[in-house]
This record gives C-alpha cells, sequence and structure tokens, in this order.
C-alpha cells in the first residue's frame, strides 16, 4: 500500500469536506493516536486523543445543533507535513443560541493519516 502524501490527504479531506463528510474523514484519514486540540479557554470543545475519542467529541456537538445556517470551507493550502483550510460555521447550538465561528483548521500528517488537528478561533 502507497502511503499518501500531505497533499494527496488535504486533497482527500476537501473532496470530502466539500460535501460535509467530517465523520468520513475522521475513519478515512485520521490516526489511531489523532490528537484533537481546541483552544485553551473555548466555552464549546476541549482536547480529545484517539480516533474514538474525537469521533465522540464531534458527534456530542453535532447532537447539539438545532439549525444551520451557514457552513463554509476554503480549499487546502499545504506546507510540508502540514495543511490548513479556514472553516466558517454560523448555527444554533443548544446551551449556547446562536453561535458563528470563524476559525482555522490546522492539520499534521504522518505516515499518510492526520495526526493532529487544532483549531483556531
Amino acid at each position: 500500500m502507497t502511503t499518501l502524501s500531505t497533499q494527496d490527504v488535504a486533497t482527500r479531506f476537501n473532496e470530502l469536506a466539500m460535501q460535509e463528510k467530517w465523520f468520513d474523514i475522521q475513519e478515512e484519514l485520521f490516526s489511531a493516536d489523532v490528537k484533537s486540540i481546541d483552544p485553551a479557554d473555548s466555552p464549546y470543545f476541549g482536547f480529545a486523543e484517539g480516533k474514538a475519542a474525537v469521533r465522540k467529541k464531534g458527534e456530542d456537538w453535532v447532537k447539539k445543533i438545532q439549525e444551520i445556517h451557514q457552513l463554509t470551507t476554503s480549499a487546502p493550502v499545504v506546507a510540508g507535513r502540514h495543511f490548513a483550510v479556514s472553516r466558517m460555521m454560523d448555527f444554533t447550538v443548544a446551551d449556547f443560541g446562536r453561535v458563528k465561528i470563524d476559525e482555522i483548521m490546522l492539520y499534521e500528517v504522518a505516515d499518510g493519516k492526520i495526526i493532529s488537528e487544532q483549531f483556531l478561533y
């Protein structure tokens, strides 16, 4: 099996992101020991490590979404072992009301898999 390059991973990520298939991204592209990092002061998310814990973090958030107003994701920018996309999310969320998040999503790739995702907002 050929190991995907960072560009290959970013390209596939983009294909799935444009379809809002975030759990498919996790299943297909994340390493078993992936880390998911949000800002320390985030009221929405925290830190998760391991594919199952990262998925649960996402599932718990999705369950709280009551209405989606707008979602956009940019094409990835690749540099070395990293790629980044900008993401804008505007939705109504249980416990928080209407939330708009403009963020940079930074991914690190090793051995053809995403080993970390960091959200900067």
